[in-house]
């Protein structure tokens, strides 16, 4: 099961992209709530290996499910 970044919780810190053996992480356009670039996670490339869990600096701006209530997708 894919991984899931939390849009209003990321603060675009992309510690993730870099790390991502498949780069399925993506910028989103814009700005979150929280006034910071964010990212989110192509569900459909993900092979949930969880490297962007351990490299996110972010507390709980990654979860290890798929949410995609909690993640924008553009």
């Amino acid at each position: 099961m894919p991984h899931t970044i939390v849009t209003e919780t990321c603060e675009g810190v992309a510690d993730c992209v870099d790390a991502c053996p498949v780069a399925c992480i993506h910028p989103g356009p814009g700005k979150n709530m929280k006034g910071t670039d964010w990212y989110w996670i192509d569900f459909t490339t993900c092979i949930d290996c969880g490297i962007c869990i351990q490299v996110c600096p972010v507390e709980g701006a990654i979860v290890p499910e798929e949410r995609p209530e909690l993640q924008k997708t553009p």
